[in-house]
């Protein structure tokens, strides 16, 4: 299984030949590799998985995506499961 988090696309530039891009997944900033999606502007929301982005989604589907992932964190809390 595999896990790529959604995120907004802030800035996009090149390095070595590779459009790359800096991403913002909820005030954590990132770069990735945006060759994959080559349609890809300033605003765009787009799937990371390990430094690569893999699709484009609509903002809303991100942020369901991003509600979901929170669920998690929050079930881990009550849980008791998360690491201090």
């Amino acid at each position: 299984m595999c896990l790529a988090v959604p995120g907004k696309i802030i800035e996009i530039y090149e390095v070595g030949g590779l459009k790359m891009g800096k991403v913002d997944f909820g005030g954590v900033k990132r770069e990735a590799c945006l060759a994959y999606i080559p349609d890809a502007q300033v605003g765009d929301y787009t799937v990371i998985h390990v430094g690569f982005a893999i699709s484009k989604l609509s903002e809303q589907e991100a942020q369901e995506s991003l509600a979901l992932l929170q669920e998690i964190v929050n079930f881990e809390d009550e849980l008791g499961l998360t690491q201090e």
